[in-house]
């Protein structure tokens, strides 16, 4: 008998197993689990827990009435924390702080480039890698307009995807007084997948998320490439993941890292109000002189 009411109990404890696990799971559709769930794949639910972002890819040229080209390889990372905020219109949320590196690299041998070849002009150009620091953004159970907030991926079974399109279309620092008269308007799209596993983003003890990252970006030809008003755009097309930590870099990365940009080890502090810093406005410090970019071999 007490082994029947031990098998009973057990089995009805199996049943409800399923109601319970639903009822603690994050609901995409309410705001405050979608704010939670984002903040899981971006970075930390954990304040100042640091994550480390990583990728790598091609890039290549698209230009009217010519093959595409491949450029130069492209290999990037970027760090960053989250800290919880209020807003006094949109709630709730957090404010995520960040640096991130694009290297460009030879296809043949790996190595940072420190020169590139031109192939329309002729000209040996310097080459200035992406060191964008910092890179913020804050997010709230409220958007900008005041609707609430919500998730923009797909749960599907046991796996969820998320796909974020970013169209820019802003005045390029690099452009003059008149872009809207005559041109020169800084044009681009940022394109991002997410992958991972269903449970753990939807588990509500969970902190983080494992994902895997796609990037692809779409722009005008990079300042320092020196196509003096040619046709064509430059796109890159990326794969990573997120790392279990900063040490699960490739060597050659943390070689780079550890050469010319030792700050990128770390993200930048949780009360960092900085204005963000593109690579058009990177590359216009240097020129200018106000920033110094790390010197190389090879120019």
């Amino acid at each position: 008998m007490t082994r029947l009411i031990l098998n009973l109990c057990a089995a009805a404890f199996a049943l409800a197993l399923p109601q319970f696990a639903a009822a603690q799971a994050l609901d995409p559709n309410d705001p405050l689990d979608a704010l939670q769930m984002s903040r899981k794949i971006m970075c930390s639910t954990v304040d100042g827990e640091s994550a480390t972002f990583w990728w790598e890819g091609q890039a290549y040229s698209r230009r009217q009435g010519e093959r595409d080209r491949h450029l130069f390889d492209v290999e990037g990372m970027n760090t960053r924390a989250c800290v919880s905020d209020t807003h006094p219109e949109r709630g709730s949320g957090f404010r995520l702080v960040s640096r991130e590196l694009l290297i460009y690299r030879d296809p043949a041998t790996g190595e940072a480039l420190a020169t590139w070849d031109n192939p329309w002009t002729g000209d040996t150009v310097e080459v200035l890698h992406v060191a964008n620091d910092p890179v913020n953004f804050a997010m709230y159970e409220k958007d900008r307009n005041g609707e609430p907030m919500r998730w923009s991926g797909q749960v599907e079974e046991d796996l969820w995807r998320q796909t974020n399109t970013v169209p820019l279309f802003y005045p390029n620092p690099l452009g003059g007084a008149f872009q809207a008269e005559v041109g020169g308007t800084y044009h681009a799209t940022e394109m991002f997948n997410f992958f991972g596993q269903t449970q753990q983003l939807l588990d509500r003890e969970a902190t983080s998320v494992a994902s895997h990252v796609g990037w692809a970006r779409l722009s005008d030809w990079l300042p320092w490439m020196k196509m003096g008003g040619r046709d064509g755009v430059i796109y890159m097309h990326t794969s990573g993941l997120r790392l279990s930590s900063w040490d699960g870099l490739p060597d050659s990365m943390k070689e780079e890292i550890s050469a010319h940009y030792p700050i990128y080890r770390e993200p930048p502090p949780l009360d960092d109000d900085r204005r963000n810093v593109t690579s058009w406005m990177y590359y216009q410090r240097v020129r200018e002189g106000t920033e110094k970019a790390p010197e190389r071999d090879g120019f």
